[in-house]
């Protein structure tokens, strides 16, 4: 059954906080949200007591957001110049992946070979 949740909270600071529950779990960013300027991001629950599936679960969630990249993009001060390079070469990527979807869509390219698990 449930019995807790693993919740991951941005807020104002940007920055991560310690919780004696859950160290490693919550993220503070700023959004606004539940009346103490905290919004829930990702809410994974853990059954049967085993936590860690349930922070396994949590990582690989946060990992697909992008909240890792973008935590280790505020650890140092980034340049506008640099920002813009960054943001530029994002667009590139997004772009290159997009062609390349539609290209398998019309079948110019093979499809993606299924991951064998």
């Amino acid at each position: 059954m449930y019995q807790r949740a693993l919740v991951a909270r941005r807020s104002t600071s940007g920055r991560w906080f310690s919780c004696p529950a859950c160290p490693a779990l919550q993220w503070l960013d700023g959004r606004g949200g539940q009346g103490n300027g905290e919004t829930t991001l990702v809410q994974i629950f853990v059954r049967d007591n085993n936590v860690d599936q349930a922070l396994k679960a949590l990582k690989k969630k946060m990992q697909r957001e992008g909240n890792f990249r973008e935590m280790k993009r505020h650890v140092h001060y980034e340049k506008p110049s640099e920002k813009r390079a960054r943001q530029q070469a994002e667009a590139v990527r997004r772009a290159r992946k997009l062609a390349r979807k539609r290209a398998q869509r019309e079948g110019l390219l093979p499809a993606p070979k299924p991951r064998a698990r």
